[in-house]
């Protein structure tokens, strides 16, 4: 799919408005026919148009009140190997690979900053990792979002 015309755009952005929304639901909204949101649901889906379903489950009742990114500089040769051991970790989240000069960020929760030197320790004894910098995340100014872009005219 190259693009979004008005009415996948219309869907997606019901759906970043009440992701629980049932197909029902957003045919109301929308004044469609159910069929031809389950049609357009399916061809998105299809597109890879929609990221995981997985829900997001706020980690501070698990016991993981500290969240960080640790910046993980690395062998070259080797980042395959990192990211493959980085993800063995439980406490990691969410990892990006980055241009310039960090290689990647890696987001992980934790219990208390020992437990964040500990994280940090089990990153810095991969091989293949030469350095880290961790910086402790004071809260979420802007969440995750693509509404805006869906608002958008393009």
């Amino acid at each position: 799919m190259n693009g979004y015309d008005s009415v996948d755009r219309a869907l997606l952005a019901a759906l970043a408005a009440d992701p629980r929304a049932t197909v029902v639901a957003l045919a109301d909204r929308l004044a469609l026919s159910r069929n031809t949101v389950q049609a357009r649901m399916a061809r998105l889906e299809a597109s890879g148009a929609f990221l995981s379903f997985e829900r997001s489950i706020d980690p501070v009742p698990l016991g993981y009140p500290l969240e960080a990114f640790i910046s993980v500089h690395v062998r070259q040769k080797q980042l395959a190997e990192v990211v493959e051991r980085i993800a063995l970790i439980p406490e990691v989240i969410q990892a990006h690979g980055l241009s310039g000069t960090v290689d990647l960020l890696v987001r992980v929760v934790c219990r208390d900053a020992h437990d964040l030197f500990r994280i940090d320790g089990v990153i810095l004894e991969i091989d293949g990792v030469e350095r880290t910098e961790t910086s402790l995340a004071m809260g979420e100014l802007i969440p995750y979002r693509l509404a805006p872009l869906l608002d958008q005219r393009g």
